[in-house]
Formats: structure tokens, sequence, C-alpha cells
């Protein structure tokens, strides 16, 4: 099932239980050994956007939580950006209420 867009404000219960259990501060080394597990090939526009955002907020700290039906969420709390990505389907850049849910997630405000 592609997502067009995905929405954190419809978050359930699951999903920010597994937010909250999963969410960590994440290198951005990290963050690229992850890119090159999930966007295998060199001419996916995802990898280009992925790595992108990476080089874009370099020096900054970047968060990595997964929801319950594996949806992967970046953010970088230092620039308030952030994108989601379900590999194989889609990718987005992360809303206002999911970068909220996530700065909140982050400071224990959940």
């Amino acid at each position: 099932m592609p997502f067009e867009k995905f929405d954190l404000e419809s978050l359930d219960k699951e999903r920010r239980k597994a937010i909250a259990k999963s969410i960590r501060t994440i290198s951005a080394e990290e963050l690229k050994k992850l890119g090159e597990e999930i966007f295998h090939y060199a001419d996916d526009p995802w990898r280009e956007t992925f790595f992108r955002f990476i080089a874009e907020n370099a020096g900054a700290t970047f968060h990595h939580a997964i929801t319950s039906d594996g949806v992967n969420i970046v953010y970088c709390r230092d620039k308030d950006k952030g994108m989601w990505f379900l590999p194989g389907s889609g990718m987005g850049p992360l809303q206002s209420t999911g970068r909220q849910i996530m700065k909140d997630m982050i400071t224990g405000a959940h």
C-alpha cells in the first residue's frame, strides 16, 4: 500500500507506543548505513532525497523511530525538519504535526 502522505496526526495508540519505544538518537553515519541498506539502487529517487536530507543537515542531531507498521521516521530537531519512509513504498516530508509529535517524544512530553 503506497503512502501518498504519512499523517502522524491520526496515529493510533500502537503507532505512538512503537515510536516512544523505538525513538533514539542516530548518527549521520548510522543514517547513511541505513540508507545503503534500504535504497539499493543508485538511480532510486528516494535514495537521493534521503542522502540529501542528511547532507543538508550535517552536524545536526538526528532521531530515528519506527512505527508499529514499519514506517521509519527521521527527525532533525536542530533544524525542525523530518522525513518518513516506508521501505519499498514511499517517502515524504514530516508535516508540522509530525514534527511536534517527534519533539514531544524526544523531550518525554508524550
